[in-house]
């Protein structure tokens, strides 16, 4: 036998067999040492690159000149000191039943002014049978001094939602003047860096994550007074501010659905005042909107045309007081002509991008006032009773054609909370009264099936 080895059925020594066992601790120790110390050293020198990476262009775009996508700090860096929750509430931290983007079944919504009493409003959404609530934030008013946000008003509506099992879509726009080298009277605008709304937005996300389920990203920027910026009116620089944001809300939270700006039908084709709509998404198509967005936002006034009536298909009205759609037709006027033109030019590139209709409704006057401003003489035309049939057959319009995911009313209560100009333009769309009491509308959508 060759010395140190044992014959079969021979006890090792005790003291030897000690030995043994302190040799393999010791070496079971020193193994794992050296992998938890590669671990770290692996971690550090990833989170040292990311660092390093924070506003260094990661890929250049063909959006022209200076257009780049930035990598964000992780916006859990970016939580401010004042970033506390109401008092009497917790920030939401409610994980989604379903993550949003898995479930693909028509979204019936409304857009109110949930962030004034919201548990009374939003019982109002419970009771119409509507499981989706917009509001619409200007950053302006959030964030009015550069780094401290006020999200008391947000906590506090995000609290009463998660507790109904509303899901949330938060429409972002309107820059703080801090953010904005050009600024004018009543004329909204982006910031002049789109990665500061970028961390507004991360922010915005971090603190609801599991309780917002979809954010558009600014809306109808086709139109000066919503895109007042030193460039002026530009599909490209709305697409670098999309992106820079897009990679914010994916990085926080990737279920989240991220809707592109809703563009106004304006029918005005100045390229100072306004840009058509058409023609701005298809710009924003041929610079790779469809591969970036989970949806395609949409805005619409129905003016004084029923839902599935085409622009080049109204029949003229002697008695009705705007004219407008008769004497000029053009798709901006209707509904149906609006939302068939963005499919079809989305089809055309071969692609099956829903669409997220964010705002949607017709004015009616009746019960709210007998005069209305120059240019929303529609008002006049369309009774409560009207309103109420169109609003239902518009919604059962875009359920049944399967190319629009989540429809959203315009509105539950603008009227019922009017300031200032609300009441002679916004409040005409109202389904509820001046005085809180519900308009035809009201029942006729509490009604409706809500089909998936």
């Amino acid at each position: 036998m060759v010395q140190g080895r044992h014959e079969e059925g021979q006890q090792v020594p005790k003291d030897l067999q000690r030995l043994l066992a302190i040799a393999w601790i010791g070496i079971v120790l020193l193994v794992g040492a050296c992998i938890l110390l590669a671990v770290r050293w692996g971690m550090n020198g990833q989170n040292g690159r990311a660092l390093s990476a924070v506003g260094t262009p990661m890929e250049t775009l063909p959006l022209g000149a200076g257009a780049t996508l930035f990598l964000l700090p992780t916006p859990t860096a970016m939580e401010t000191p004042l970033s506390r929750p109401a008092e009497g509430y917790a920030t939401p931290s409610v994980e989604p039943t379903v993550v949003p983007l898995a479930d693909r079944s028509f979204g019936y919504g409304i857009e109110a002014q949930a962030l004034v009493n919201p548990q009374a409003t939003l019982d109002h959404v419970r009771q119409l049978g509507l499981g989706w609530v917009k509001v619409s934030l200007r950053w302006s008013e959030i964030e009015a001094e550069a780094g401290r946000p006020d999200w008391g008003a947000l906590d506090a509506f995000f609290a009463e939602a998660a507790t109904r099992n509303l899901r949330v879509l938060v429409s972002v726009s309107a820059a703080p003047a801090w953010a904005r080298s050009v600024t004018a009277e009543g004329l909204e605008g982006p910031p002049d860096d789109p990665r500061t709304f970028a961390h507004f937005v991360a922010q915005l996300v971090q603190r609801y994550r599991g309780a917002l389920h979809a954010v558009e990203i600014w809306e109808e920027m086709n139109q000066e007074q919503h895109w007042y910026a030193p460039g002026g009116l530009s599909a490209a620089s709305y697409m670098e501010l999309l992106l820079s944001a897009v990679q914010a809300v994916r990085t926080v939270d990737p279920g989240i659905i991220v809707i592109s700006g809703g563009l106004n039908p304006t029918g005005v084709d100045d390229g100072v005042m306004a840009i058509d709509d058409f023609r701005y998404l298809q710009e924003l198509i041929a610079l790779g909107l469809l591969d970036y967005v989970d949806c395609v936002g949409v805005h619409l006034k129905g003016y004084n045309l029923p839902p599935d009536v085409p622009y080049d298909a109204a029949s003229s009205s002697a008695a009705a007081h705007f004219q407008a759609p008769f004497e000029n037709p053009h798709h901006s006027w209707s509904f149906y002509s609006t939302l068939r033109g963005y499919n079809d030019m989305i089809v055309a590139v071969r692609r099956h991008t829903p669409l997220c209709v964010t705002a949607f409704g017709w004015a009616s006057a009746g019960g709210i006032r007998s005069e209305v401003k120059a240019g929303m003489e529609f008002a006049l035309d369309n009774s409560p009773e009207e309103q109420a049939r169109y609003i239902t057959q518009a919604f059962q319009l875009m359920r049944d054609w399967r190319f629009v995911w989540l429809a959203f009313l315009f509105n539950l209560d603008f009227a019922f909370k009017a300031d200032g100009d609300l009441g002679d333009a916004a409040a005409l769309y109202s389904i509820l009264a001046p005085d809180g009491s519900p308009r035809p509308a009201y029942r006729a959508v509490q009604e409706m099936p809500k089909l998936p």
